[in-house]
């Protein structure tokens, strides 16, 4: 009988570098003098707070925490000191890492960690601004009322093979850049619902398919009030079709700026 696979809750920490391939490709012996000393600063953060590295592999940093607070803590420290240190560099030397932070469920073998729980980690890291850090859902109900921080709520976002979408927070890492928003935070109104807030991802498929399906739905609705109006009013003159071609091609527009994202 085969063995059962370990399993276990834990807090995973995703980490890689912004735009690595291209500053390789003009400075590899450089891009990788910095990594290595980069990387060694976030292991030795990563033990500070309780944490072990699990992988290493290219550009990427995997690691995991048995305290969700203590992973963003080091997430925080980890952004912060390498911002100082890049702050000593030529722009085109600087070093940005992008980091997700998620809390799940994962195997273990032979040390490394597998499942969704990862999976997660690693697309919020991927989505992340540079020198930014996501976090899941899982994580920002466990940290909102422990740390001194601030967060702004992204929605809830698609990950790859996985069915449920899962709502992310960005981590402001400025003191008192804002004030950390409710368990269920309202969605802020914007002036054109197609296009996502600065520094929020695009939407997904499935949101860009809704937000056409409600605009075409309005345009449907006034289309049909012109032509009772027409209808009850114009005494044999038909006029509606006229307002009706603005409006679909109103419609158009709209479609092409949403599928373009």
């Amino acid at each position: 009988m085969a063995a059962s696979i370990e399993r276990k809750l834990t807090t995973i920490l995703s980490a890689d570098v912004a735009g690595y391939s291209r500053m390789m490709a003009a400075d590899e012996p450089g891009t990788f003098a910095t990594l290595k000393t980069y990387r060694e600063v976030m292991t030795a953060m990563i033990a500070d707070h309780r944490g072990r590295v699990v992988s290493t592999a290219g550009d990427g940093l995997l690691a995991e925490f048995a305290s969700v607070v203590q992973a963003v803590e080091c997430g925080v420290a980890i952004q912060r000191a390498l911002a100082e240190r890049n702050a000593t560099l030529a722009p085109d030397r600087q070093m940005r890492f992008r980091i997700g932070i998620n809390l799940g469920d994962v195997m273990v073998e032979s040390g490394d960690l597998y499942g969704d729980g990862v999976n997660i980690a690693a697309r919020l890291q991927s989505m992340a601004e540079p020198g930014g850090i996501l976090i899941a859902g899982t994580v920002f109900d466990q940290v909102k009322d422990k740390l001194t921080l601030g967060f702004d709520y992204l929605g809830p976002q698609s990950v790859k093979n996985i069915a449920a979408q899962v709502p992310t927070y960005r981590v402001l890492l400025q003191p008192g850049a804002a004030s950390t928003p409710s368990a269920d935070p309202p969605v802020a109104p914007a002036p054109d619902a197609s296009f996502p807030a600065p520094g929020r991802p695009a939407p997904g498929r499935d949101e860009r398919w809704q937000r056409f399906y409600a605009d075409a739905m309005r345009s449907g609705a006034i289309i049909a009030l012109l032509l009772a109006i027409n209808l009850l009013t114009g005494r044999g003159h038909f006029w509606f079709q006229w307002p009706a071609l603005g409006i679909l091609f109103l419609l158009a527009w709209r479609a092409s700026r949403i599928f373009q994202r």
